[in-house]
């Protein structure tokens, strides 16, 4: 991904992250954020993903793929559905803040993959590297890149994605579907551990 983040930005959306978070889970009213002191590059549109884990299990992820507001917004915004809209979660207590680690992905725009059969389909995947959309008419679902550390296999990936969708998993191989892909800037709250 060109245009990264700088380490200040980064650490700067974390905290923010953090801070929606903890207020939406006390039941308190979010501050506001001061725009003077953000940087164009956390004031310009953008998509992001917020992922919450506890002792490395996944306890929450929310995002957007397309960019509709201010990536800020759109951090603060995530980091609060990730906690208490997940649909595959109860909401998070206030007695787990303590224990939750935060992850935050900035999303590229995602790009249609061409491809002419399922064969090339699993080989034009970067494992590791491409977060993956499939779409098949009302149906959409996305795996960050993140994902291909649990499932390595380009085919077991598609499958599951099929079955996130709602869909049987071998959907990809038995029709032509929508298929996008991206890229994340993914950084870790573990990774800054000041509380400036």
């Amino acid at each position: 991904m060109t245009d990264q983040l700088t380490e200040a930005e980064k650490h700067t959306l974390l905290r923010l992250a953090r801070e929606a978070m903890e207020h939406a889970v006390r039941g308190k009213k979010l501050p506001p954020v001061d725009d003077k002191s953000l940087t164009p590059h956390l004031r310009e549109q953008g998509a992001s993903f917020v992922t919450l884990t506890v002792d490395g299990e996944l306890r929450g992820c929310i995002g957007a793929l397309d960019a509709y507001q201010p990536l800020v917004n759109d951090v603060r915004e995530h980091a609060v559905a990730a906690a208490l809209e997940d649909p595959r979660f109860h909401p998070v207590d206030e007695a787990e803040l303590s224990r939750i680690k935060l992850e935050v992905s900035r999303l590229t725009a995602p790009c249609p993959l061409e491809y002419s059969s399922s064969e090339e389909l699993r080989a034009k995947l970067r494992p590791h590297v491409d977060g993956v959309i499939l779409k098949d008419g009302f149906r959409r679902a996305t795996f960050l890149p993140q994902v291909w550390e649990k499932i390595p296999n380009p085919a077991s990936f598609l499958d599951h994605l099929c079955s996130k969708m709602g869909a049987k998993p071998d959907l990809w191989q038995r029709m032509k579907l929508e298929v996008y892909v991206y890229q994340v800037e993914e950084f870790h709250e573990m990774d800054y551990t000041s509380t400036a």
